[in-house]
């Protein structure tokens, strides 16, 4: 049966006892108290709370005449019912493990956030740099959208919906280390997930997928608090949404509370919210009537979201508030007595779990090692020793997914940190290892008969390539290095997916992306599944390694690469076609440096550099310089430009050849953009792909050893008679007249081949 809306207001909570704390189900089904009771503060102090708070919002903006003060008005109820109330946090230990996460996902309510963990307590939000909001100031502690760098901060968020899709990575965290680790009487992990979100994040997809996933694996300690002000930029809601989104949410299997006084009634969402901590059954959703701007004269309207509300606007606020005009960024130390309980209240809560954890340590010393482990971050056991020798890959052509898979896989199955999923293609991308157990509601069984439990590491993440990666984001976040999320599609999707591996990349948050059909080999699935251009974004992405191997032994330094990178997100790209395996050129370690000399040749002239798929060509073609025109061509292998751009300048030279005169040509059937730092000339694509047999595509686009040599040629006896400078400003396309009936010149008009 779907869950119904129930609406909360003051009369029932004049009439229900306020509980914080309550029933958590633990990892073997049973209950576990911890009832703390709720004290309301008198009506008339909480309302002069509300109004103090708005005042310092409204002059927070205005000192610089910038920010976003409308919705951060507008859920002053909700932050002082979540702060003072419900959530379990210690403001002298930001990161204490098992503390509630909170994620604005409305991230230009910034202020909301950076108030209350100043009035709080938090050590580094002081009042200085609370009042540093929009300021010049380098050093900040208040940005213009929260980030992860900020002590009380769990994720960045900014792009609208990023953040509730990284607060239900952080819920499924909390549900699979709970599953493993808690046992009768030790709840060591049974925090509850927090995110507020307004309007746009129910607009964008992103959302939605988030969402979904939410609903499907039932997740209890998920609650979303919807800032419920029908307003965005443009205008009221209804110019662009009518939907029911109460229904909505019950559809996707979220139990519905509503709190029609989201201005004033703290009472009521602080009912709500305990509720929410109590469902033992599914996520909730609270929809919270708030105005947005509250107090303001534009209040409720689209002008008081991103901009300052004017000298005389503020006073008039101050004035109808019974405050001060004239005092300027005013905060009484009644307000700081009204949040500062928060300080010795997360004291206690941290010595009570220390204790209990002492004790877990005495019952279940084992488990209790290898959960002091994840708390640190640490690999649970030495990695190093799952990754395949040399000797074991194997010799005959083989897809690079089926390499990857068969060095990701021991990984996966043997260190617990990892939890890998794909976006629906599970029998294409090689990364479900034997006897694995799917991250599920343990009541859920599929008509299919794949199931599984919170304990489970191999996560179906349905068609939902976006959230994968801002769900596995939040994951990365919970605890960096406690689970190392690694998600696997096709390379082509991961177009979908990178807003959110921008944001893992913005956060430093190691999360290994395994990208397969990385080539046009991917063949008759066509020009929708050929990567040509995207390439180009992820090598271009900082902080962020690219990393496309052209075998099995490049796989395994790939791996060894990104499982190595703490503060980096990685992609490992990798073809569906049968790739050679060069097993006495190709180098784990060589990979570790971004590129390395494949092939050596004393006075070259030319060097060939091979990527991914394409390294055969490079290979192939060195072959006919040789025995068709009596050229020396030496091979270098480049799997990720950022990797080598790490090395020192020495290496650089050494390996390209900087100083020689032989020119370097780039061999790869993506779009060039970005091999000029490092190559002369380019034999690339320059249209999208073509439907055909993998066995004939790379053909139509000439991509073969003798017409490829062909060209080269031409480029070194240039460069013979005219000197290498001859090049210089001047990148040779050596790719320019394969048949190009699919593509479409700017004008919108399709080039024939003749």
């Amino acid at each position: 049966m779907a869950p119904s809306a129930v609406t909360v207001g003051a009369n029932d909570v004049a009439h229900l006892p306020l509980k914080l704390g309550s029933k958590h189900r633990t990892s073997n089904g049973q209950s576990a108290q911890h009832i703390e009771d709720v004290q309301l503060d008198s009506h008339d102090k909480t309302q002069y709370v509300l109004r103090s708070y708005r005042c310092l919002i409204a002059d927070l903006c205005q000192q610089f005449n910038m920010g976003h003060p409308g919705s951060a008005m507008g859920m002053a109820a909700i932050g002082v019912s979540l702060w003072k109330y419900v959530m379990k946090y210690s403001p002298k230990n930001a990161n204490f493990f098992n503390r509630d996460r909170f994620v604005l996902s409305n991230g230009h309510a910034c202020l909301f956030q950076y108030a209350f963990l100043h009035l709080t307590g938090y050590q580094n939000m002081t009042f200085e740099q609370l009042t540093s909001y929009h300021s010049d100031r380098w050093d900040s502690y208040c940005p213009g959208h929260p980030e992860i760098e900020h002590e009380g901060i769990e994720v960045t968020t900014g792009p609208l919906g990023q953040g509730i899709a990284n607060a239900v990575g952080l819920a499924m965290a909390t549900k699979h280390l709970g599953a493993v680790y808690n046992r009768p009487g030790y709840d060591m992990v049974n925090n509850m997930t927090w995110v507020t979100i307004g309007d746009a994040c129910l607009q964008e997809g992103l959302g939605m997928e988030a969402i979904q996933l939410a609903g499907h694996w039932r997740l209890d300690n998920f609650c979303i608090i919807y800032d419920n002000n029908q307003i965005t930029c443009d205008g009221s809601v209804d110019i662009c949404m009518a939907e029911d989104v109460n229904a909505k949410m019950r559809a996707s299997g979220f139990e519905v509370l509503e709190v029609e006084d989201g201005n004033y009634d703290v009472g009521s969402i602080v009912k709500a919210l305990i509720a929410a901590r109590a469902n033992q059954e599914r996520p909730t959703f609270i929809n919270i009537k708030t105005t947005i701007g509250v107090g303001s004269a534009n209040e409720n309207k689209a002008a008081v979201h991103g901009a300052p509300l004017g000298k005389d606007d503020v006073a008039s606020i101050k004035k109808n508030y019974g405050m001060d005009v004239d005092k300027i960024l005013n905060v009484s130390q009644e307000v700081y007595d009204y949040f500062r309980e928060a300080v010795p209240r997360g004291q206690k809560m941290e010595e009570d779990w220390n204790a209990q954890l002492l004790k877990y340590g005495e019952e279940h010393p084992e488990l209790a090692a290898e959960f002091k482990k994840r708390m640190k971050g640490e690999m649970l056991d030495d990695w190093t020793k799952y990754i395949p020798k040399k000797e074991d890959m194997p010799t005959t052509p083989t897809p690079s997914r089926k390499s990857a898979g068969n060095v990701c896989n021991p990984l996966a199955q043997n260190v617990g940190n990892f939890m890998v999923g794909t976006a629906d293609l599970t029998p294409s991308v090689n990364m479900a290892w034997k006897n694995k157990v799917d991250f599920q509601h343990p009541d859920l069984r599929t008509a299919c008969g794949i199931n599984g439990d919170y304990t489970g590491r191999y996560i179906h993440w349905g068609i939902r390539e976006h959230a994968m990666a801002s769900v596995s984001n939040g994951m990365a976040a919970f605890q960096k290095g406690c689970i190392i999320p690694v998600t696997s599609s096709f390379f082509m999707f991961y177009i979908y997916a990178a807003p959110g591996v921008r944001m893992g990349a913005l956060q430093s948050l190691q999360v290994i992306h395994i990208a397969t059909h990385d080539s046009i080999g991917t063949g008759e699935d066509g020009p929708t599944h050929q990567p040509i251009e995207l390439a180009s974004l992820y090598r271009a992405m900082p902080n962020f390694l690219y990393i496309r191997p052209c075998d099995g032994e490049e796989a395994a330094g790939a791996m060894i690469a990104a499982v190595g990178a703490r503060d980096t997100p990685s992609m490992i790209s990798v073809a569906r076609q049968n790739v050679e395996q060069y097993l006495q050129h190709s180098s784990r370690e060589g990979v570790q440096k971004g590129a390395y000399v494949f092939v050596e040749e004393e006075d070259a002239d030319v060097t060939l550099i091979g990527v991914g798929a394409e390294m055969c060509f490079a290979m192939n073609t060195r072959k006919v310089l040789k025995e068709k025109h009596g050229l020396k061509a030496r091979v270098v292998s480049f799997p990720c430009q950022r990797l080598f751009e790490a090395q020192p300048i020495e290496y650089k030279r050494e390996v390209l050849q900087y100083r020689s005169k032989a020119p370097r040509v780039i061999i790869e059937a993506y779009s060039v953009n970005g091999w000029e730092r490092y190559a002369d000339a380019g034999y690339s694509m320059h249209s999208f792909g073509h439907s055909l047999p993998r066995d004939y595509v790379y053909g139509r686009f000439n991509f073969d050893a003798d017409k490829i040599a062909a060209k080269v040629k031409p480029l070194v006896e240039d460069v013979r008679n005219n000197g290498m400078e001859s090049l210089r400003g001047d990148f040779r396309d050596l790719n320019v007249d394969y048949p190009r009936d699919v593509f479409h010149s700017a004008f919108g008009k399709s080039h024939v081949a003749s």
